[in-house]
């Protein structure tokens, strides 16, 4: 994807010189607790011997998504990282305030995701997001960033970017799950800040807040491991790496919403296919036993599903991708579950 010279990269983070064929790992300063705590964010880099890109892979910007936590966690203990081409940047946690109080948000109810590219005097969230974007981001050619669906809302295994981007459209299909969403950047998050920057930049979308759920946790890693071989970083020496499936892109997706409050009851999973006007579910009131039904106003795949089963009038109950050939996708989805699910477990694959 892009020619590397022999000679190593030199990165430098916060005042710290990395040289080329150097592991460290760097301590980010950032707002003290009110106790004088001292607060930072961990920051691994792997820095290869011989020059190439920098990626950037980034987890818990909402503190309490922690798949990608484990997802990195799991990344740092391979042995083959420690022979890559070019740069790893490996953050674990970025939100480090929300990480510890199991909180999406920061101290000061503030969405980290909202705030970049932040400032040095704004708010903490904004001097957070700055000191992130001028010592990390920066220094990047290519970016993942890992999140979950929300409380009680899990996500199937997707990737969101702006598969407009040539090169980002190339990474998102080498990163093997079935499902591509092509969506607008979100403003002031760090995919939007990334993409205004010019790098290619990937979102990946899996599992649920608070929840390890294995299945986004492998697939997250073998992406990632995916998208470096991609990049030159590693060799392309495994089969099972260069034989993936062609995922599918969706151009929209739709949220389907309760028009009642009561107990959630539906028979409809993630990864399943529904078509247009097909019921998903009924809402039954507690008190006198009536019950209200939720049809699917579009086909498509479940992408998105609430797993609360007391729900109120307009909460969000399902998000269906569309496709032209969802039966393809449903199909590759089931493929997906399989091959990541029963065979060999990530860590042992020799990268």
């Amino acid at each position: 994807m892009m020619s590397t010279p022999s000679a190593g990269n030199t990165l430098k983070i916060c005042d710290k010189t990395i040289l080329p064929g150097k592991r460290v790992t760097i301590d980010l300063p950032i707002s003290p607790l009110y106790t004088r705590t001292p607060m930072s964010i961990p920051v691994h880099v792997i820095n290869g011997k011989k020059a190439g890109p920098v990626l950037l892979v980034c987890a818990a910007v909402h503190g309490d998504e922690i798949n990608g936590v484990e997802t990195i966690r799991r990344l740092l203990k391979m042995r083959g990282v420690n022979h890559l081409r070019g740069t790893l940047i490996a953050v674990p946690v970025v939100n480090i305030f929300g990480f510890i109080y199991h909180s999406r948000y920061l101290p000061d109810r503030r969405d980290l995701n909202h705030t970049f590219p932040g400032s040095k005097t704004g708010s903490m969230a904004a001097r957070i997001s700055h000191i992130f974007v001028s010592e990390i981001l920066n220094q990047c050619t290519h970016g993942i960033d890992f999140h979950t669906g929300g409380m009680h809302r899990t996500y199937l295994p997707q990737l969101h970017a702006n598969l407009r981007h040539k090169e980002t459209l190339q990474l998102a299909r080498a990163f093997g799950v079935p499902v591509l969403l092509d969506v607008r950047d979100q403003d002031n998050s760090l995919r939007d800040i990334a993409n205004k920057n010019k790098i290619p930049f990937l979102v990946f979308e899996g599992g649920e807040a608070l929840r390890l759920d294995e299945l986004s946790i492998r697939a997250g890693l073998k992406g990632i491991l995916n998208v470096m071989r991609e990049l030159g970083m590693l060799k392309k020496s495994s089969p099972s790496f260069n034989s993936r499936a062609e995922p599918f892109i969706a151009r929209s997706s739709v949220w389907v919403r309760t028009n009642h409050s009561g107990l959630f009851l539906s028979p409809t999973a993630l990864g399943h296919r529904v078509l247009k006007n097909q019921v998903l579910a009924s809402i039954a009131d507690p008190i006198n036993g009536t019950e209200s039904i939720v049809y699917a106003p579009t086909k498509g795949i479940i992408i998105g599903c609430n797993h609360l089963p007391l729900v109120n009038e307009g909460e969000a109950l399902f998000q269906i991708a569309k496709f032209e050939k969802s039966k393809k996708v449903l199909a590759q989805v089931k493929e997906f579950h399989t091959t990541h699910l029963e065979d060999e477990t990530p860590t042992e694959w020799d990268v």
